[in-house]
């Protein structure tokens, strides 16, 4: 019971329609059964075997009540103008119940689309945030296919199959309810005979579906794994071309893919096997009751008449159809609840970045920046990034990280605006740790502009002010003036309101740092941090994102990570990291004095 709780958890906002659903189903069934039961006059009328009624009964909300005064009403309609006239009267009933049944029907299904479509967005909406919130660790850890996976093929999975059995879950139990009462006031002793044969034929159908689940579970994680190759095979497309690896990315391809079609094959077949089985189970019941009961009504050993049996079997047979349907419901419930759990999966994955309850705003930077006793490692491994970092940072100072690749520079930026967050030690802000401050607040005071610039498919001016709310054009272009941008943002077709394509595509590499550079300038935050920005580079585009740099770090306090060490000459404070420790810091010439790594590095980067 407990794993159907979690798709109940997202019908709750929607109870009252789902109410309201069940209510007029109800109602539906109930005019149904009334349009059934009335073959039992009309064959009785036909079969001249009706009951002839002379005197009416005391009106009363019983059965008994009003079985007699109908059977009253219509002898006197078949003694005052025939039994054909009698014969009409009945259709005309008919016909009314049946209009009322399908109204109600369309009053169920007009809440459940509401309830259908809400569903479906709440849970894309959660997703959505969640995948937003959580840390940048976690997608280390998982694949990006896999998570597109999640919000695309299992939401939709879950419309198809749990959303869309929500009619036949909310209405066919109704159904049979209704008509098992009805069965059972017409005929106690049989209804008992169909009530023990029911669920055996239920338990049969459950077994088939047993497993289902489980394969549908692994065919979407293998989907899951079939993203991730395509949205690599996207983003990598030109390496690939350009090692002839076609054939070798293809062959992986189809491998993956083949192994997915045989799980869905073996998932389908178990699936389909649902419908031949009901049906056939409930044709054979159908059977035992026509010869059980016929024995019955033979032998003289049952009340009912010929006619009341043939309604009797003529309402049974109303029961298989909701039943075969409330079954493939089941099975359509095993094969969503794989998607569930993978949603669920993903909806309490641990954000490790959290903001303590009482945390403390902070608007400003005053004094300084320092790591104290820094350490941090990567969740599931035991090799520290980041050991023993200690420095402090004046406010208004530019400190340079240097040293090679994998020395722990982007780490060390990255947990100062928490994106990551410190093993052991603390960073601290004008003395505050920032794990106490708000986060908002802690990265409203930096702007970052990276390595590769992070552009979105969008218009040069909603790049630049993202992250802004209600920003002036005139702002925008200040910016970007700032940034050297402004040039070539007005000799595009509609200026700042063109689109740049998908991840800034239609740009340069330069003119894409330069509209980084624009984004961190409006910003206007006191502290900078850039990311080896100017290192994939060429000259000339260099040189105008360098120009653009020196006018925004100036008066803020900027920490820099550079390959380049001549970009760096400048910088106040020099920090040299091997291995995740910082081994020397300095100025230039007092590093260049020590004739240590910087040393190396420095006469390596000169001479080539």
């Amino acid at each position: 019971m407990h794993k159907y709780k979690k798709i109940l958890k997202y019908l709750s906002p929607y109870w009252v329609r789902v109410a309201y659903n069940c209510f007029f189903n109800f109602l539906s069934a109930i005019f149904s059964v009334f349009s059934l039961t009335m073959i039992i006059p009309i064959l009785g009328i036909l079969f001249n075997a009706h009951p002839v009624v002379e005197e009416p009964v005391p009106l009363a909300l019983s059965v008994d009540s009003i079985e007699q005064n109908f059977n009253y009403y219509i002898s006197n309609l078949i003694q005052a103008h025939g039994e054909f006239y009698a014969l009409g009267f009945i259709a005309v009933i008919v016909i009314i119940t049946s209009l009322l049944r399908n109204g109600f029907r369309y009053l169920a299904m007009y809440h459940l689309a509401a309830t259908r479509t809400g569903v479906v967005k709440n849970i894309r909406d959660s997703l959505y945030e969640k995948t937003i919130n959580l840390p940048l660790s976690y997608y280390t850890n998982e694949r990006k296919g896999d998570v597109l996976s999640r919000m695309t093929n299992d939401v939709q999975q879950i419309e198809l199959t749990i959303i869309s059995s929500l009619e036949m879950i909310t209405r066919e139990p109704l159904t049979i309810m209704v008509y098992l009462v009805t069965l059972f006031i017409i005929s106690p002793v049989l209804t008992i005979f169909v009530l023990i044969l029911l669920p055996l034929s239920g338990f049969l159908i459950a077994r088939v579906g047993k497993n289902l689940k489980v394969a549908a579970l692994r065919g979407q994680s293998k989907l899951g794994i079939i993203m991730s190759v395509i949205e690599e095979t996207l983003s990598g497309l030109r390496i690939i071309k350009s090692f002839n690896a076609e054939d070798k990315i293809t062959r992986r391809f189809y491998s993956l893919n083949s192994l997915y079609t045989k799980v869905m094959t073996k998932m389908y077949r178990r699936h389909y096997l649902a419908g031949p089985i009901s049906e056939f189970l409930g044709i054979l019941v159908v059977v035992i009751i026509v010869l059980y009961g016929g024995s019955l009504v033979l032998g003289g050993q049952s009340t009912l008449s010929s006619q009341a049996f043939l309604g009797y079997i003529a309402i049974f047979s109303q029961i298989i159809s909701p039943a075969k349907y409330f079954s493939k419901a089941f099975y359509n419930i095993q094969k969503g609840m794989a998607s569930v759990d993978r949603i669920e999966e993903l909806m309490k994955a641990e954000n490790t970045i959290v903001e303590i309850k009482d945390a403390k705003p902070i608007k400003t930077f005053k004094d300084f920046i320092e790591y104290k006793n820094v350490f941090f490692k990567y969740d599931g491994t035991n090799t520290e990034v980041l050991k023993n970092i200690n420095i402090k940072i004046p406010k208004g100072k530019t400190v340079a990280l240097v040293g090679h690749s994998g020395a722990g520079k982007s780490t060390f930026v990255d947990l100062l605006p928490r994106i990551l967050d410190v093993s052991k030690g603390e960073i601290l802000i004008d003395g505050l740790n920032i794990k106490n401050l708000k986060i908002k607040d802690l990265r409203a005071l930096m702007g970052n502009v990276n390595q590769e610039a992070i552009l979105f498919n969008d218009n040069f001016f909603n790049n630049i002010a993202i992250g802004s709310e209600n920003v002036s054009e005139d702002k925008v272009i200040k910016a970007a003036k700032i940034a050297n941008a402004h040039e070539f943002i007005t000799k595009t077709p509609n200026g700042y309101y063109t689109n740049i394509g998908e991840s800034g595509s239609k740009l340069s590499g330069g003119q894409r740092q330069r509209l980084s550079i624009a984004r961190a300038v409006l910003h206007n935050p006191p502290i900078l941090i850039l990311d080896e920005a100017t290192s994939s580079l060429d000259t000339e585009s260099e040189r105008l994102v360098q120009n653009a740099l020196m006018q925004v770090m100036e008066n803020r306090t900027s920490i820099v990570i550079a390959h380049r060490l001549s970009t760096v000459v400048n910088a106040d404070i020099i920090c040299v990291l091997h291995e995740g420790e910082i081994i020397e810091s300095g100025s230039h010439n007092e590093l260049i004095k020590k004739e240590g790594l910087y040393y190396k590095l420095h006469n390596t980067q000169l001479f080539s």
